[in-house]
């Protein structure tokens, strides 16, 4: 959530970015996301344990660092041409939850880490959380950024590789494991940045269901939906009609 807060900033130091490609199409630009993220993924999964591993780690944030810059350019550029669209930000948040399970399944696949199950249960805990945000947004027609938002764990996944690919790079390591049901697996930042998606992803489920039920809630209040089947029922008796009741003797 802390990230989200700069995101007007990262509009602003845009603006040179966004005027030299005012020619290209905002929906071309989403799209470019797709092999720099997938790239950024599969340099991380490959990487070997080894001095050269670290520049396949340092290669794998760049690229998603570069996902990230195409992925924030797409949306200031709809709007700076004004040319913003329903299929523009429905594509641009399916890509994004692509890119957000694609890079917690590859680290998980690594070396450094080597459970693939413990990757796909942070992927599906991090869809989750960001899914309670989509959700919100569909029902109550306001997005909700609380908890361990994306732009958060983004930077903390490039801080986990640029880490990890200088420690391979000095020749350091650490001689631990994770404890309970990770006791195989090795501490290091990768193995921490999956774990911490795992648990930022119940955390962020969590926190923005609570926030929602809260709105949703004062929404129905103020603005109930519409029961189109309600006289039909109280005709045939299931309901009661939403009549004054009297006791007797008034």
């Amino acid at each position: 959530m802390a990230l989200e807060k700069m995101r007007k900033r990262w509009e602003a130091a845009l603006q040179p970015v966004i005027r030299a490609s005012y020619n290209l199409s905002p929906i071309t630009v989403t799209w470019w996301a797709v092999p720099l993220g997938v790239g950024g993924g599969l340099a991380a999964m490959y990487a070997p344990d080894s001095t050269s591993g670290g520049w396949w780690l340092l290669g794998s944030a760049l690229l998603i660092s570069l996902a990230m810059l195409v992925d924030g350019l797409d949306g200031s550029l709809a709007r700076a041409k004004g040319e913003v669209s329903r299929w523009g930000d429905y594509l641009d948040h399916t890509i994004d939850r692509v890119l957000d399970a694609t890079w917690v399944v590859c680290i998980s696949a690594s070396v450094f880490v080597d459970d693939l199950a413990f990757g796909f249960a942070a992927a599906f805990l991090t869809l989750l959380g960001s899914y309670m945000g989509t959700q919100a947004q569909a029902v109550a027609g306001s997005r909700n950024y609380r908890g361990f938002s994306r732009a958060d764990r983004t930077v903390l996944t490039l801080l986990s590789l640029v880490v990890m690919g200088l420690m391979l790079l000095l020749g350091l390591h650490v001689d631990a494991m994770l404890v309970g049901p990770l006791d195989h697996v090795p501490v290091n930042p990768l193995s921490l940045i999956v774990l911490i998606s795992a648990l930022g992803g119940m955390w962020t489920f969590a926190v923005r269901f609570m926030q929602a039920q809260a709105e949703i809630r004062a929404l129905d209040a103020a603005d109930p939906l519409p029961q189109p089947n309600r006289a039909n029922a109280e005709a045939d008796g299931f309901v009661e009609a939403a009549l004054p009741k009297h006791r007797s003797g008034e």
